[in-house]
């Protein structure tokens, strides 16, 4: 393959809007491959930040702050999808930003996600906007029982708020302080996978191995791959779907898509991540390129590889809770010791002092030679950590 012209090459430096554990863990593939980085983040602790070569702390719109990592950055990527859209766009005047602020505005807001996914030709769960109160009165009582979730801001469960009655939804969206909401009827679910894809300046798209994912509390539990639930049928599917979305935005980077496999079999899009994405943290360990090197590979315009999992795996997130265990209330260090002395487990801490309930605090990889034997093993963990079994 020849290397377009235009391939920024390892030595130059690449911005990162955003400074939590995906930015920390983009910052340590590309020093890996020889860039530096500059992360802009108020935060003066942030994960992201501690690892990088340059840290620039302000408001994501302050305008010294955006010029200032244009200046230091051959070309820039995001890690938090809720960056704004108008701060890429500002960077996109002078530097490559990957992905553009028009993809990240898309996944910004549900209603214009889920408008997309219908203007692609890709199936989504029956939904309503309601921004009204007019809007309100006209839900259909098809769409009961169902989930109201804020149209802009909401992640990992937040923002979202079950109902079965139209009284329920009434009071829901006067919980959610009447922001602009979507609601979306609840579908007999099978399982949840979802879909890492990588897509380059050029049109270049490879994707990773379908994940099957479990979540608690509306918060990513445990990863495994390969899927166990998956069909070949339900694979294809998934995959052409991500790819059509990708293309659609003319994407550049790594982009997730989160699908729900219904009991007759059908999947339905669910959500989108324009960034790496939390049920690929897998791909560090158990695949020969990871969703942060191929971020990393698409912006700057190097090639990109389809991924190879060498080995099955778990992924298990680790989160505050574990660290006040029977209701403890001081905060005390998990057993790592008694973890890493299984065979195959890989430790992802992601530099925060401060465990709080619900906090992403790092994650657990378990490889194995079988898919069964990398399940024992992560059971095993699971029960020494304190993590409800699977």
């Amino acid at each position: 393959m020849t290397v377009n012209k235009d391939v920024i090459l390892p030595g130059a430096t690449l911005g990162v809007m955003g400074g939590g554990q995906l930015g920390r863990m983009f910052v340590h593939a590309a020093q890996a491959m020889g860039y530096r980085t500059a992360v802009l983040d108020a935060d003066p602790s942030s994960p992201a930040g501690l690892v990088s070569h340059a840290h620039i702390q302000t408001a994501y719109l302050d305008a010294a702050g955006l010029a200032e990592l244009a200046k230091v950055s051959a070309a820039i990527t995001t890690e938090f999808e809720n960056v704004p859209a108008q701060a890429l766009d500002k960077l996109a005047e002078t530097r490559p930003v990957a992905p553009a602020g028009s993809a990240v505005a898309i996944c910004q807001d549900r209603a214009r996600e889920k408008a997309h996914f219908v203007g692609c030709g890709v199936d989504c769960a029956p939904h309503a906007l309601i921004e009204t109160p007019a809007q309100l009165a006209a839900v259909s009582d098809d769409l009961l029982p169902g989930i109201l979730k804020t149209a802009r801001l909401g992640y990992d469960g937040k923002g979202q708020i079950r109902v079965k009655t139209r009284a329920e939804l009434i009071a829901a969206w006067d919980e959610l302080q009447r922001v602009g909401c979507v609601l979306e009827k609840m579908l007999p679910l099978a399982y949840e996978v979802s879909v890492l894809v990588a897509r380059g300046r050029d049109g270049q798209v490879v994707h990773f191995p379908l994940q099957q994912n479990l979540h608690r509390d509306g918060i990513l539990a445990v990863t495994t791959v390969p899927a166990p639930n998956v069909t070949e049928a339900v694979s294809q599917q998934a995959y052409a779907s991500a790819h059509k979305i990708a293309a659609s935005m003319d994407y550049v980077g790594v982009l997730c898509i989160e699908f729900f496999v219904l009991a007759d079999g059908r999947i339905v899009a669910n959500e989108m991540a324009p960034r790496p994405h939390n049920s690929g943290h897998h791909t560090i360990d158990a695949c020969d390129v990871s969703q942060f090197e191929l971020q990393v590979r698409a912006m700057t315009g190097l090639p990109l590889v389809e991924p190879v999992l060498h080995s099955p795996c778990l992924m298990l997130n680790l989160l505050g809770d574990l660290w006040f265990p029977h209701g403890a209330m001081t905060q005390q260090e998990p057993d790592w010791a008694a973890v890493l002395a299984l065979s195959g487990t890989h430790l992802h801490l992601y530099g925060k002092t401060e465990a709080r309930q619900g906090r992403k605090m790092g994650h657990l990889t378990v490889t194995g030679a079988t898919p069964e034997a990398a399940k024992a093993v992560a059971l095993r963990a699971a029960a020494i950590l304190g993590i409800a079994p699977f």
